[in-house]
């Protein structure tokens, strides 16, 4: 690239690089102050040789061998500014996770993966669980983030691409040792691309650091939108779920026994703005007809016998809404299963990710929006989608929007 010398590019330990890992190291290592000061010693056997550590230290259930390589993309999840309060929701910040992920397996690196997730307010409504026909809440969860092990099963994950936490003890030590390697341990590398990573010093390196820009991990995957380029499944991070989730995912499914579904979007991708000539505009200009009731059970019907238990995942929070889905269908939603879920959910993401289980185990499941072309949809609008159209919300209408 014109704008960056080659020597930038090849001497990983200038002092301005220098300067950023120490800033990486002294926040990766604020949570070891709180045993420092409670036991006078350190958390860690920074004194060992990186051998000993491996070999000396309590083994979790996956174990890390001497030769791994690191691949670390930052301290948080995909978000706009990273502000949790504006951040997308639980697909967005898959997508991205997917792509550093992919960037790892690619690199045949572990991931350093970050240990908290955002949560936008917006996405953390308890109205979701807690549905019934006659009331709502606007009441929300307690926190802005949660855990990563909350929601995924990191040992699971590292069957597939190996992953450590970065408030984890092997990561601290990692970042110690890539420090005293000096120009062996770390290269910061924003702008390089994959294939060059593959290559000459930089395949040797301890610690790859690809924070690329501050708004979007996946700022690197020029690909992401080619399937064929894919590594990764949109359904890994899904089945990726915590045991704990995915144990009540079983329990829910052996109480409904054999059953349909339906995921239902509506809520944020509802929303509408004027053009210039005060006319209401859409991006998914067919979704809030296609996901009303009456439109569904249109779509449904030929494929779903009535009689059927059918299973809603939806963020649609109005009381009674599908209520008419109930003259052809027995109805079931997550907060009919509370014995269940009520010990286990802390927020909507953990939810989420129970619904999709639950969903992907039915036997006949229709999705909101297409992702692969065997998929049943309840709208024909793509998932993605820049322009911005007047809604469309009869059937006559659709008709001539097609003819």
């Amino acid at each position: 690239m014109a704008t960056m010398s080659k020597p930038q590019r090849t001497k990983p330990t200038s002092r301005s690089q220098r300067l950023v890992l120490l800033c990486i190291v002294i926040f990766a290592c604020l949570p070891l102050l709180s045993s420092v000061i409670s036991t006078g010693k350190l958390g860690l056997p920074y004194q060992q040789t990186l051998i000993d550590y491996f070999v000396r230290s309590p083994r979790g259930k996956r174990e890390h061998t001497l030769s791994e390589k690191y691949l670390y993309w930052g301290n948080r999840i995909d978000c706009p500014g990273k502000n949790c309060e504006t951040c997308a929701g639980l697909g967005h910040q898959e997508s991205s996770l997917r792509c550093a992920l992919e960037e790892a397996l690619f690199l045949n690196r572990t991931f350093v993966m970050p240990s908290g997730m955002c949560i936008n307010p917006i996405h953390n409504k308890k109205g979701i669980l807690n549905r019934s026909d006659n009331k709502t809440t606007e009441e929300g969860w307690v926190g802005s983030s949660c855990a990563m092990d909350s929601l995924y099963d990191i040992d699971l994950i590292s069957e597939k691409i190996p992953v450590i936490l970065d408030d984890s003890k092997t990561w601290h030590f990692v970042l110690s040792t890539s420090m005293e390697l000096e120009e062996r341990g770390i290269a910061h590398v924003y702008g390089v691309s994959r294939h060059r990573l593959t290559q000459s010093h930089y395949s040797n390196l301890l610690i790859i650091n690809r924070t690329a820009s501050p708004l979007a991990w996946f700022v690197e995957c020029k690909d992401r939108g080619n399937r064929s380029a894919v590594m990764l499944p949109y359904s890994f991070l899904p089945n990726m779920a915590a045991v704990n989730l995915r144990d009540a995912a079983e329990k829910i499914k052996a109480e409904l026994g054999d059953y349909d579904a339906i995921h239902v979007r509506r809520g944020d991708k509802l929303k509408t703005r004027k053009d210039r000539f005060g006319v209401e505009r859409i991006q998914f200009p067919h979704l809030d007809r296609d996901t009303r009731p009456e439109f569904i059970l249109h779509r449904i019907e030929k494929l779903i016998p009535p009689g059927r238990t059918l299973y809603i995942g939806s963020n649609e929070r109005t009381p009674g809404f599908f209520s008419l889905l109930a003259v052809r269908y027995k109805l079931a939603y997550s907060s009919n299963f509370s014995e269940i879920l009520d010990p286990i959910i802390k927020n909507n993401y953990q939810l989420f990710m129970v619904e999709r289980l639950v969903m992907m185990g039915a036997r006949t499941y229709f999705k909101t929006f297409r992702e692969y072309e065997t998929d049943l949809t309840l709208t024909d609008d793509p998932k993605k989608n820049k322009n911005w159209e007047i809604p469309v919300y009869t059937m006559d209408e659709r008709k001539e929007a097609a003819s």
